[in-house]
Parts: structure tokens; C-alpha cells; sequence
């Protein structure tokens, strides 16, 4: 690993082009990972990378393969060990060395960065404080270093803090290479295969979920925004965001006809919903409101004691009834909404292009960060003129339409 000075001499050199394994040849991926073990986030998505995509050792599975493996923690339950020695996977002690498999030039055609579960700390607002930001720049550092750059994917949302979520996207366009991130729910599998129409003049949505306001959260809003980002007009950003619970949330749902009306629509489209009252059941429940630029409003619900599906409804102008899809998760392995993820990823790694735009990412790692904040202020409405993020969706969406 190059010294400070080594590598602050050759940080202002130009990069050149995103480095790809030859033509036709499988890419060689470096997996950057928190920690390794059964039903962790390493373990659903490198998983299908050594085992298939059904992780039982047999095809079908990606073309690319895991070629180095770094793990910043090492639990009791560790997996990487076993498998590493099983696939004939080195893991390496350190990142640099395990995106150059420990030689001088830049070894691999693509990262896995998934800085998912292992030992950290939390915020004292309930956010676990994994270090994706800290993980992101160790490889960034070492592309500059290298003068070379290759595809970057990281798991989940980019930061628990706006300003390092706004910064890793900063860097990738500073170094010019092909960046994703985000959720399983958006590539999951849609039974009917429904789409917002790119370009329909949305008014409101509504998506739901269940789990923590933290780590499910970021799902629940990534669900959402995979479906309004593709609305007239392209996606401008958000004004404001509040966190609203239990009764609360159920008397201004009263009081909202269209949060109503597409909260059964949601709830419609799942598989898990219970008999009942959804007041009664979900008396613990809570919402995220999100108000957008252009005016659009949205509500995310955790339908706690409801269901546990993933599914968004949109009213659109001109039409009768609302788009809306269940994004189906398999409940127990082999977890497929991750194979979605994996192909997803795949198709950045072989073509060098993001399967979808890291700004959607971008803006909801800032939305639920701002939630959070909306929660420990007691539901407080939180003005967000930072979250003034720009982007168009791309008119093809990706998502499963199968099962495997």
C-alpha cells in the first residue's frame, strides 16, 4: 500500500477509463464487506456469486466472480473463512490489497461494496452507523492511486448522513465511473410486472413495508421512489418530510381521502395482510409524508401488525384507478429479491452502465436521514432544502418478472 505521500503525489493524476476484464471474459469482482455470515447481507448477495443464484451450488448464477473478498469484522459465525477456502476466494487484510490481489496495478473489473450488519455503533437518533462512507473512500483512494477505475455497487442506502451520501456520489462523477447503490425492493419480482407509466402526471403515492424506522426504512422509501421518480417531468427533489405514528398517523389518514384510498389500494396488492381492523392491528403503526418539489405528496407506511409486503400505489392524472404493484420478497432463502438485486448489478458490471440512476439512492438515503430527525424532534416537520436533487429515471425500468 502506497505511503501518504505516494499517494497524495499521484492523487492529482488523470484516471484513465474504467478498466474491464477482456471482452467475452467473466468480470473479476472484489467484495468489500462489514461482516460475513449466514443470511447477512454478504452472505445473499456474494452468496449467489460463489453458489448460484438459488446458493445451492448449481447454475443459473452470474457470469462475473467474487475474485478477492476483504471483511472489516469477523464474527464467531464468520462464513467468508470456509467459503474462501471452498472457492478458492483469497481474502485479503486490507482493501487495497484486495482490489489489486496483492500486486501493484488495479486487479479487478467491478466492486461489491456491501457495509451491511457487524459490531457498530448508533446514533443517539437510532441510525446504526455503518461505515459506508469510510469504505467508499478507501477504494476511491486507491483508484486514484492507481490512476484507474472500475464499476462501484454499495449495498443499501450510502450513508446514514446527507453530506457523506452527497459526497460518494460527488466522487464517482469526480472519477468518472459507473456507481449504483441501493435496495432489493426495486428489481424485486412484480407479479404482473406494473411500472409507473414513465412520464404519467402523478398526484399522490403511498407505499408500504414493515420493520424499523431505520434499516427497513430505507426499503420502504426506496419502494416508493423506484415508482415516483419516472412521473412528468423527472424527479426535483423534496421540500419536506415528518414522521407521524399511531393515532396520529390514523386521524390524519382520516382526514386525507387520497392516503385512504391508496393505503387499501397498497394493502390490496400484498399477500400477507391480516383479517381485521387496520386500525386495530396497526395501532403501533407509523408514516413517513413526504412532500416533493413539484408538488407531489407521498405517505410511507410501516404497516406494523398489518402486513408484511412491499407494495406502492400511485393516483395518476386520468385515470380511474391508481398504478399499483406488489414488489414481492421471498420470505427464507435463497432470497430471490437479492438475485434481482445481483442482475441488477450484473448488468453494471458487464456493460459499464448503471442499471438505474445512484440519485434515486442519493435522495432517499437524504429522505430517511431527515425522517429520522422528524422522529427524535416528536414528528416535528422538517424543511429540506438540501434534498434538491435532479434527476431523469430511465424510461426502461428494471425489475423481475419472473420467479426462479
Amino acid at each position: 500500500m502506497p505511503s501518504r505521500r505516494e499517494f497524495f503525489a499521484s492523487a492529482a493524476a488523470p484516471l484513465v477509463a474504467p478498466a474491464f476484464a477482456q471482452s467475452g471474459s467473466p468480470k473479476r469482482i472484489a467484495a468489500i464487506i462489514t461482516e460475513y455470515r449466514h443470511n447477512s447481507h454478504a452472505d445473499v448477495i456474494v452468496g449467489k456469486y460463489l453458489e448460484g443464484f438459488r446458493q445451492d451450488g448449481n447454475p443459473p448464477g452470474p457470469r462475473s466472480k467474487i475474485v478477492s473478498m476483504y471483511t472489516a469484522q469477523v464474527p464467531k459465525n464468520d462464513m467468508s473463512r470456509d467459503l474462501s477456502r471452498k472457492h478458492g476466494v483469497p481474502i485479503f487484510p486490507n482493501i487495497w490489497q484486495a482490489l489489486t490481489l496483492g500486486g501493484t496495478s488495479l486487479a479487478v473489473d467491478g466492486v461489491l461494496l456491501i457495509g451491511e450488519h457487524g459490531q457498530y455503533p448508533w446514533s443517539e437518533k437510532g441510525q446504526h452507523l455503518y461505515p459506508r462512507y469510510e469504505l467508499f473512500l478507501e477504494i476511491t483512494d486507491a483508484f486514484r492511486a492507481l490512476k484507474r477505475t472500475v464499476p462501484v455497487f454499495n449495498d443499501k442506502h450510502l450513508s446514514y448522513n446527507w453530506w457523506k451520501a452527497k459526497r460518494m456520489v460527488e466522487v464517482a462523477k469526480e472519477l468518472k465511473f459507473p456507481f449504483m447503490a441501493g435496495s432489493s425492493i426495486p428489481v424485486s419480482y412484480r407479479p404482473e410486472g406494473v411500472d409507473l407509466p414513465f412520464g404519467a402526471k402523478a398526484k399522490h403515492a403511498v407505499s408500504i413495508f414493515y420493520g424499523d424506522p431505520d434499516a427497513y426504512g430505507f426499503h420502504l422509501l426506496e419502494g416508493l421512489q423506484c415508482m415516483v421518480e419516472r412521473r412528468h417531468g423527472g424527479e426535483t427533489g423534496v421540500k419536506s418530510v415528518q414522521y407521524i405514528e399511531k393515532q396520529a398517523m390514523w386521524e390524519w389518514v382520516s382526514q386525507t381521502p387520497w392516503a385512504a384510498k391508496l393505503l387499501d389500494t397498497a394493502l390490496a396488492k400484498g399477500v400477507t395482510r391480516k383479517p381485521g381492523d387496520i386500525r386495530e392491528l396497526g395501532k403501533n403503526a407509523y408514516a413517513y409524508l413526504v412532500h416533493y418539489r413539484d408538488g407531489l405528496e407521498a405517505a410511507a407506511f410501516m404497516a406494523n401488525g398489518i402486513a408484511a409486503d412491499a407494495c406502492t400505489a400511485v393516483e395518476v392524472e386520468g385515470r380511474a384507478e391508481p398504478v399499483a404493484t406488489l414488489m414481492w420478497l421471498q420470505e427464507g432463502r435463497p432470497f430471490q429479491h437479492f438475485a434481482s438485486l445481483v442482475k441488477a448489478v450484473e448488468r453494471m458490471f458487464e456493460s459499464g452502465k448503471p442499471t438505474y440512476p445512484v440519485e434515486r439512492t442519493l435522495l432517499t438515503s437524504g429522505i430517511l436521514e431527515s425522517i429520522i430527525d422528524s422522529k427524535a424532534a416528536a414528528g416535528k416537520r422538517i424543511e429540506t432544502p438540501h434534498l434538491d436533487v435532479r434527476y431523469m429515471a430511465y424510461p426502461k425500468g428494471f425489475f423481475a418478472t419472473e420467479k426462479l
